[in-house]
């Protein structure tokens, strides 16, 4: 039987107490379904005293474990050497991980600060710069460069911002710290892999704190299942080779359901006495039945032909309308976010001449905090109108429940939350 080995671990000394955090209380987590989604748990309290040799046995234990569990996976002794001989634990990327942030940004104060007049101008260079490899992307895969440029914008401000964090401590300590073990595991196996595979080496694998990777930002498993080497030079470099960053970002859309000379969406003008309960991603049908209806164009003119358009209100029914195809829901299977799909749509759209959103925001409204949230979901529930455990978050059982509560008392049915709303429901 040989000795369990030990890499030479690094500790910063104020990484101690957070690590007693991961080891006390991490374990027992169950892992999210995304690495974009925040937990809703509480953090663990912190302990009176750690004991420092405790802790570094832990975690090279951790280490240890791993590292035989890779190697059985198929993954090199060089590799091995040089991913773990030298891993440290991230304090950092815990709080990160754990943080839970009150305020919430409404969408247009999320476009005022994405899709900018210097971001579009930068995006119009970009595109000039990357033309070649971003039309050959285009070519093959059929995204239109201003998308996969407006997404380089988005993820790294055209690589300027790509993060620093090496991709290998992250993910290590993501693992060790137990909330999101499984996911965390199957990310570092990933990075492993590409390092093996000689994509990239252990020092040059550098991204965000949470594992995302290189100028527009690809988790370790889809690198493994969406990067291209467009270059030819036999490997798959998204932190330095343009080509490669075209085409792989190009190749995700594809996969993901991306059809080419079709538009992401449009801005339209809803019919008088629209029933804005349809507003809904469910509720999916061709532009021809949404035409028939009274829907147009907010510029006049003709619609762009789908066969399972989205009527999207981003900011309930007081805001502008969109009619959105399958292209928009490729953007957002590379980032869950509404708000982000439509600022990748929007910029890609400016780049090229387009126009911005033409009918006004609601700037009145304010955003609901995360607390506010809470108690929306809670005061539905009491009234009987279901909306999931309260946990902060809109996602669609409360959507849902907002919109049954709003048809309950006469209000258009567009499922926005906002502290009117709130205030009635708590009214009694």
């Amino acid at each position: 039987m040989h000795q369990a080995h030990f890499p030479s671990l690094h500790f910063p000394r104020l990484a101690l107490m957070a690590l007693a955090v991961a080891l006390l209380g991490g374990c027992a987590s169950v892992p999210s379904t995304a690495p974009s989604q925040p937990s809703t748990a509480l953090p663990t309290p912190m302990p009176a005293a750690v004991d420092d040799a405790e802790l570094r046995k832990r975690f090279a234990q951790w280490v240890a474990d791993f590292r035989a569990t890779a190697r059985a996976g198929g993954i090199g002794e060089a590799t091995l050497r040089s991913a773990f001989d030298s891993v440290q634990y991230l304090p950092r990327v815990i709080e990160l991980d754990r943080v839970q942030p009150e305020l919430t940004r409404t969408v247009w104060d999320y476009l005022d600060r994405t899709v900018t007049p210097q971001r579009v101008a930068a995006g119009q260079d970009k595109l000039l710069q990357v033309r070649n490899e971003a039309e050959a992307a285009a070519s093959r895969y059929g995204v239109p460069p201003s998308i996969v440029v407006a997404i380089w914008g988005m993820e790294s401000n055209y690589g300027s911002n790509y993060g620093s964090t090496p991709t290998i401590d992250a993910l290590a300590t993501l693992g060790f710290e137990g909330r999101r073990a499984d996911w965390a595991r199957a990310e570092l196996l990933a990075a492993l892999k590409i390092v093996d595979n000689g994509d990239i080496d252990r020092e040059h694998l550098v991204g965000s704190w949470a594992g995302a990777m290189g100028q527009t930002q690809f988790l370790p498993s889809n690198f493994l299942a969406y990067a291209v080497d467009a270059d030819g030079d036999g490997r798959r470099d998204i932190w330095g080779s343009m080509a490669d960053v075209m085409a792989s970002t190009a190749n995700f859309l594809s996969r993901a359901g991306w059809q080419a000379d079709k538009p992401w969406g449009v801005e339209v003008r809803l019919p008088t006495g629209f029933d804005y309960g349809r507003a809904d991603t469910a509720v999916r049908q061709s532009t021809a039945q949404w035409a028939g209806e009274g829907l147009r164009s907010a510029d006049g003119q003709p619609l762009p032909e789908f066969a399972d358009g989205t009527i999207l209100l981003p900011a309930g029914a007081r805001g502008p309308a969109f009619l959105v195809g399958s292209n928009f829901r490729a953007i957002l299977r590379y980032n869950n976010s509404t708000s982000y799909a439509l600022a990748v749509g929007l910029l890609a759209q400016r780049m090229t001449g387009g126009p911005d959103v033409q009918s006004p925001w609601p700037r009145d409204l304010a955003a609901l905090t995360r607390s506010q949230l809470i108690e929306l979901q809670t005061a539905l529930n009491q009234r009987g109108f279901a909306s999931g455990a309260p946990d902060g978050v809109m996602g669609p059982a409360t959507r849902d429940g907002l919109r049954r509560y709003q048809r309950s008392v006469g209000l258009p049915a567009d499922g926005y939350p906002s502290a009117e709303l709130l205030q009635r429901l708590q009214q009694r």
